[in-house]
């Protein structure tokens, strides 16, 4: 019996899939699926999969092609780690207190999504810690100046819940972001009852710990689907090529015409207008800087 699904889940090497005509079953790789580096994974949530069933066993024979694909650096940076498959959007999470929020961070979040032909919304979470903190206002206001979505959220009060509802409805999206700034206590208020296990701060490190195991895909009661995905300590950008790093950046890449060559990397090269509205206050250094960071990266894979 032949079927065809999407993987809502995978964790220790079963996969559970939602079949299109409702139904649900718990299935394992074909061996040569096993074996295949495909991006870093053969299977991930996300997933669409042709399944054969066959003494009552589900077996997923094969991967359909990807749409969207969000992958990241996985353990020691030699491998992929893919988070999610086929998503239409991808909200970048970060937190306004515990963990405090890092510019440079917030950028590899973006140019993570971004890379991946998505454009990225911003949510700053724990907003009801952030009181009338100058830092958290000025982050919002840069990244909306630069016409990204921003959300300020709080998973404790409920604000912005409903405008996050209202982008989630209809659509497959993930949350993403390190360990500690509440994506699943995020899904948690979305949807009462889905009971996501919350962790909490370290007191050494003030580094959130990963509560999230494997990635899942959930359904919400007003329509969508959403990825809980794992958190993690640092963004480290996967096969992402040098000419595209400026393009992940909407202001450099604006800006790249101006210069003098048409192949200006912005770090040296004479007569460059990205740095000179750098040194204009045109471009926030912040953002300049974490271009640079990540031009540099992408130079030594």
């Amino acid at each position: 019996m032949t079927s065809t699904g999407t993987v809502h889940e995978s964790v220790g090497g079963v996969y559970t899939v939602e079949l299109d005509d409702g139904g649900r079953v718990e299935a394992s790789l074909r061996g040569r699926l096993k074996q295949a580096t495909r991006e870093g994974s053969a299977a991930v949530i996300g997933d669409r999969v042709v399944l054969e069933q066959a003494a009552g066993a589900w077996t997923i024979e094969s991967v359909e092609p990807r749409r969207t694909v969000l992958v990241r650096k996985g353990r020691g940076g030699r491998t992929a780690k893919v988070l999610a498959a086929n998503l239409d959007h991808a909200f970048a999470v970060v937190a306004a207190r515990d963990p405090d929020v890092a510019p440079d961070l917030v950028d590899r979040l973006l140019v993570l999504v971004e890379s991946a032909g998505m454009k990225p919304i911003l949510i700053v979470n724990k907003s009801d810690l952030a009181g009338d903190a100058p830092d958290v206002d000025a982050l919002a206001a840069l990244y909306r100046g630069l016409d990204y979505e921003v959300l300020r959220l709080s998973a404790a009060t409920g604000e912005g819940l409903d405008a996050l509802r209202d982008r989630c409805a209809g659509s497959t999206a993930a949350l993403i972001g390190p360990s500690g700034v509440g994506k699943s206590s995020i899904l948690n208020a979305l949807e009462p009852g889905l009971g996501l296990r919350v962790g909490e701060l370290s007191r050494k490190t003030s580094a959130g710990r990963h509560t999230t195991v494997g990635g899942r895909l959930i359904r919400l009661a007003r329509g969508g689907l959403v990825a809980d995905t794992p958190g993690f300590g640092d963004v480290g950008l996967w096969d992402v090529p040098l000419e595209d790093v400026g393009r992940c950046f909407p202001e450099i890449d604006e800006l790249a015409a101006a210069c003098r060559f048409r192949s200006c990397t912005h770090l040296h090269e004479p007569d460059c207008a990205v740095r000179a509205a750098v040194e204009s206050g045109e471009v926030a250094r912040s953002r300049y800087e974490s271009y640079a960071a990540i031009y540099e990266d992408a130079r030594e894979t």
